[in-house]
């Protein structure tokens, strides 16, 4: 029998223990400033940080129909000004070198809320200078597959032309899609308002047999403290992470196939799927990673293509680790 069902059952328990212990003290600490007015100054967070709330439409047309929508928030930092570096993130400098550009850096994401974190998508959008002018060049994603119907924490992070690109699907995200075809990726520049498009290119069901889109606009808070910020992403990861397990639920209602994580099978299944798509995916240390292959890669052909992965963190390494060859026969059998 899997202990995965047991693993999650633990972490639910744990994360609503604190959920709930954190939650209380967040309410006394804001209780207490509004009762005795203390001072909410923060001060030049609040021109580091502009926060959006939008909504977030996915829609999955093949082999079986399903769409849900839902409220969110993100908060856009520039990492540059930013009083501390966001933990797990690139810092602004990593992201300059994935790019090759020398203007801002700023990150778009979801942050924790009461010690949870889920964000199953996150962009970096890099800007040049050029002639004293700002202009938005290109733009980082990293996916993860922590809170898309999966717990793993994986993610792959990538460099795309905010325009429009195509890149191919390299990293296992969710267990109702495989890792064939291509994403194909659009956003705009943050302004007053926020747009960010992700499809499926699939060679059997063709394009956009999945389609999320995300539309948001920007919200003015009266003050930025950490207990502001706090408050305004309160619950947040917590919905979108028991939204997404809902989804799987209804997508398994509905028949749809069951994809096993590709690690279980093949422990080199990445270096595999890089030996097919070298052309395509291409692999530097601009990020600080190390890959086996950043020293065949040139940086002329890096920048447009730089790619790298974080594995999966204890103890949920653990629960994906390869099967033995007698477990895989039984399988099969």
């Amino acid at each position: 029998m899997s202990v995965t069902p047991l693993f999650l059952f633990c972490y639910i328990i744990y994360t609503t223990f604190t959920t709930t212990i954190l939650s209380l003290f967040l309410g006394f600490r804001l209780l207490r400033r509004r009762l005795f007015n203390s001072s909410t100054a923060n001060g030049d967070v609040g021109n580091v940080i502009a926060l959006y709330e939008g909504t977030l439409h996915h829609e999955r047309r093949n082999p079986v129909h399903n769409s849900f929508r839902f409220t969110t928030r993100f908060a856009l930092i520039d990492l540059d000004r930013a009083p501390y570096a966001p933990p797990t993130y690139l810092s602004a400098d990593e992201a300059r070198r994935a790019t090759k550009t020398n203007g801002p850096v700023y990150l778009l994401t979801t942050l924790p809320s009461l010690g949870y974190r889920s964000t199953p998508v996150s962009y970096y959008y890099c800007y040049e200078i050029e002639d004293s002018k700002k202009i938005f060049k290109k733009c980082i994603v990293e996916a993860s597959n922590f809170g898309t119907n999966t717990p793993w924490g994986e993610s792959i992070t990538f460099v795309f032309n905010p325009s429009s690109d195509s890149v191919p699907i390299c990293q296992y995200i969710t267990a109702f899609s495989d890792m064939l075809g291509n994403w194909r990726l659009k956003v705009n520049e943050p302004g007053e308002d926020l747009y960010a498009y992700i499809s499926i290119e699939h060679p059997k069901f063709g394009n956009n047999y999945f389609i999320a889109t995300l539309k948001a606009k920007k919200v003015e808070i009266s003050s930025t403290t950490p207990d502001d910020l706090e408050a305004f992403f309160w619950l947040q990861p917590h919905r979108g992470s028991i939204i997404s397990y809902w989804i799987a639920l209804k997508l398994w209602w509905k028949n749809a196939h069951f994809h096993e994580h590709p690690r279980k099978e093949n422990a080199n299944y990445r270096e595999d799927y890089y030996k097919r798509n070298e052309k395509k995916i291409q692999l530097c240390p601009a990020f600080g990673g190390k890959n086996t292959a950043n020293d065949v890669v040139s940086s002329e052909e890096a920048v447009d293509r730089c790619f790298m992965w974080k594995e999966a963190p204890w103890p949920w390494s653990c629960l994906i680790a390869p099967r033995s060859s007698s477990e895989i026969e039984k399988t099969v059998s």
